[in-house]
């Protein structure tokens, strides 16, 4: 440790022992004053009133904010949060009954520094009982219980002000940016409150924005995003202003992030551009059913500012970068509309009487539930003479999509095959013919 700081320290350590021992004068001296014994008994008297006072009003005031439990809406709302306050009815009476007994203190004898001390324990009573029994929320019972109560038993034996100060003076440095402690404690303070409170507005906006149904989904997660970012921005900016910071730096460090995007983040870059376009034309949006161009398909149940996650019919997740969507094909059968046409493919020996097939096809996938007969009924067509037999497709149109799991072409599959059977048709399997020669004949 350098001579700078042992001093420093030892400067410290006097102007406690200092303060300690101002503090034992000012206690002796309260007892031996008859005026401070006076204040004793107004404090006393002030917090029995306030305690009479509470159970008197507390009855009235719950009875009155309680509103009715099958009750829903704004007021409500409001009510019962205001009963979560009642708590801090007790410590605020009884600072306010101080304070009116301050005064009359100060005019009668001069002085009221015992009275006027009792109010500010008073006040930290208060501040104690909101952390305690008013918030909920576990991050803001943290900050309150070591931010706001250890300031209130500070400002209660008249220390904050020199503690304040004592951190004002001293000054970190970092290059040529130079902050004192204290304007750093009351940056992560106020950053804290300000990136808490933008984070529950957005998440309460972003629920209102998602229950306007009349809204398509594109705009919805597109106005979801706007006022995310405009959230966050202005609390930045707020707490560089809290800060003290010169907003021309932050136009530096903008400049400076603008080159690292252009150098070293220009797929993210373009992801993020892309997840604009996205939200803006609403051709892909969350529900959509769509098909990448290397095969993968799904429906797409989140977008976010990178990527698009689509959860496939076995339930895994896939996140597909949206730079994909706006560079590659994509087929978006939500998009497309309702209607789809989907063929089963099927085979028949060569010995069958090919002109009857399809009518017998035809009329058997017609009789399935999802079949329609607009736009088109199912039509069945040659497709080829192949191998193992005569090759048919059978074209029918359905009200949904069929996915990966091919439900619709699977029930087509198995009506064909019960009518085929029905009438004897065979469905041949692969057959081999082999040929035996004679080498001595050869």
């Amino acid at each position: 440790m350098t001579g700078d700081g042992m001093a420093g320290n030892s400067e410290l350590m006097a102007k406690i022992l200092d303060g300690l021992d101002q503090a034992g004068q000012i206690a002796l001296s309260w007892l031996l004053s008859p005026a401070a014994w006076s204040q004793f008994g107004l404090l006393a008297l002030s917090y029995l009133a306030a305690r009479l006072l509470t159970a008197r009003v507390l009855p009235i005031v719950s009875k009155a904010l309680t509103p009715a439990e099958d009750k829903q809406g704004l007021i409500p709302t409001a009510l019962r949060f205001g009963l979560r306050f009642l708590p801090l009815i007790l410590p605020l009476l009884a600072y306010g009954l101080t304070a009116l007994g301050e005064e009359v203190t100060r005019s009668l004898f001069g002085s009221g520094d015992v009275i006027a001390f009792g109010k500010r324990v008073f006040l930290f009573l208060a501040a104690r009982a909101f952390v305690r029994e008013v918030l909920r929320d576990p991050f803001l019972r943290l900050l309150g219980r070591y931010v706001l109560i250890p300031a209130a038993a500070l400002y209660a034996v008249g220390l904050l002000d020199d503690i304040a100060l004592r951190l004002e003076e001293t000054v970190v440095a970092l290059g040529n940016i130079r902050f004192s402690v204290m304007s750093l404690i009351r940056g992560m303070i106020a950053g804290s409150l300000l990136f808490w409170l933008g984070n529950w507005s957005n998440r309460q906006s972003a629920d209102y924005i998602k229950r306007q149904e009349e809204l398509r989904p594109a705009t919805r997660e597109l106005a979801a995003k706007a006022i995310e970012v405009a959230i966050f921005g202005a609390a930045f900016l707020l707490l560089m202003s809290i800060m003290g910071i010169d907003l021309t730096a932050v136009a530096v460090l903008g400049g400076a992030l603008g080159v690292g995007i252009g150098l070293g983040l220009q797929q993210i870059a373009a992801n993020f551009v892309s997840g604009i376009i996205l939200l803006v034309e609403g051709q892909t949006t969350v529900g959509d059913y769509v098909e990448l161009d290397d095969g993968s398909a799904g429906t797409i149940i989140r977008m976010t500012a990178r990527a698009c996650i689509i959860e496939t019919v076995d339930g895994r997740w896939v996140v597909v970068p949206n730079d994909n969507f706006i560079t590659s094909r994509v087929v978006n059968y939500s998009d497309a509309g309702k209607l789809h046409r989907y063929t089963a493919e099927f085979v028949v020996s060569y010995e069958t009487d090919i002109t009857l097939v399809p009518e017998i096809v035809e009329a058997a996938v017609l009789t399935l539930p999802f079949t329609l007969q607009q736009p088109a009924a199912p039509q069945c067509e040659l497709k080829a003479f192949g191998e193992r037999g005569v090759e048919f497709g059978v074209e029918f149109w359905v009200n949904g999509i069929d996915g990966l799991t091919d439900s619709f072409i699977s029930g087509a599959l198995f009506a064909i095959w019960k009518a085929l059977k029905a009438e004897g048709i065979e469905m041949p399997y692969p057959r081999r013919v082999m040929e035996m020669r004679d080498a001595r004949g050869a």
